[in-house]
């Protein structure tokens, strides 16, 4: 496991965003650094990203395209990470959402650091797998 600390600033959760997720990552996701594998983080926000946009679509989804991914800080065992999401925007087969990813250190919880963010693009699909409109409210 690796213990080393991080120097990074705190930031307060974001306010315009919702709490969709929280996840606590465990030794089997880890590299062989010691922090844990950024494949699993990208796994964990394309997750969160998903749940606005599924009350939209009331259906069928498919991550479509990764507008964008930063890695800021290392993601460690026993970090409880929690993942913000806001939709940017409803098209009309795509909704585009970002994600923002903060962490409380085990021995620091209560303070925040954010360690990932990503905007991601999901349209919705019928029983083919095809596009169709994302209903409107």
């Amino acid at each position: 496991m690796n213990n080393q600390a991080v120097s990074a600033p705190l930031v307060e959760p974001p306010k315009d965003y919702e709490l969709v997720l929280k996840v606590i990552p465990m030794p089997g996701d880890c590299n062989g650094n010691g922090d844990i594998f950024g494949g699993w983080v990208m796994a964990q926000v394309d997750l969160a990203g998903s749940v606005l946009p599924a009350r939209h679509t009331q259906g069928r989804m498919a991550t479509v395209a990764v507008n964008e991914f930063i890695f800021k800080q290392p993601v460690r065992v026993g970090d409880i990470l929690s993942f913000y999401a806001k939709v940017l925007h409803i098209g009309t087969t795509s909704i585009r959402v970002h994600v923002e990813a903060l962490t409380e250190r085990f021995d620091t919880q209560g303070k925040y650091i954010k360690v990932t963010e990503a905007t991601i693009t999901y349209v919705a699909i019928d029983e083919q797998g095809r596009p169709r409109p994302v209903p409107r409210r």
